[in-house]
């Protein structure tokens, strides 16, 4: 009796499925069945496709975003530093200028006020000399104390100058007349001069020309 059985089973369906698998172009255009893609399965790569390079484009432009944030913070984190670093250098060099200054300036007040002290006393005194009021017994020790303060004023004076040269500055009225004539024109100068003024500077530029005729005359004189 002829024994009954199924083909299938001496079959490898694995082998069978791993080989058909091997012989079936790879990639997506391709179904399981090994047939070639549908237009659908197409477009729907394609939208995938694009919806990836959407999610990445996404990506991208925040890390691009995240980065320029960065960059961002890390300048202004370096403007702090170099900024308060110059500030600081800057502040204590001012201070120290100012505190050396207002010394002086302090300092130099004080000097100014001593000056003027001494030169308010010196006017004091000088403007207490009153001759009229001295005796014939006494005018001999009033006239050495008068001399006395004089000269101590003279050096009060000078000792101011040499510390305060704006003094030298300060014109008496004779110099401001004379600086007022000096800054005239010539034919001004010569319209403030009265008439024996004008006869005096005229003769003083004319008489070189009267000794030279005079020569002249004589020696003509002498030859005849």
């Amino acid at each position: 009796m002829a024994s009954q059985y199924d083909e299938s089973e001496f079959v490898d369906t694995e082998y069978q499925a791993a080989k058909s698998a091997t012989a079936a172009p790879a990639g997506p255009a391709y179904s399981a069945a090994g047939r070639g893609p549908t237009r659908a399965e197409l477009d729907s790569k394609v939208g995938d496709t694009q919806q990836r390079l959407a999610e990445l484009k996404r990506a991208q432009e925040e890390l691009e975003r995240e980065r320029a944030g960065l960059e961002e913070a890390r300048r202004r984190q370096s403007e702090l530093h170099t900024g308060r670093e110059e500030m600081l250098h800057h502040l204590a060099r001012g201070l120290q200028l100012l505190t050396e200054a207002e010394f002086a300036a302090r300092r130099e007040s004080e000097q100014m006020t001593k000056t003027l002290a001494a030169l308010n006393e010196s006017l004091t005194k000088l403007q207490g000399i009153q001759e009229e009021g001295w005796s014939k017994e006494n005018w001999n020790l009033e006239l050495t104390r008068a001399l006395t303060i004089i000269e101590n004023a003279r050096m009060e004076w000078n000792s101011a100058r040499l510390k305060w040269p704006l003094l030298d500055s300060a014109k008496t009225p004779e110099d401001g007349a004379a600086s007022a004539s000096a800054g005239q024109s010539a034919p001004e100068q010569l319209a403030s001069l009265n008439f024996f003024q004008l006869c005096k500077l005229g003769l003083a530029l004319t008489w070189p020309l009267l000794v030279l005729g005079s020569v002249v005359v004589v020696v003509l004189v002498l030859r005849r």
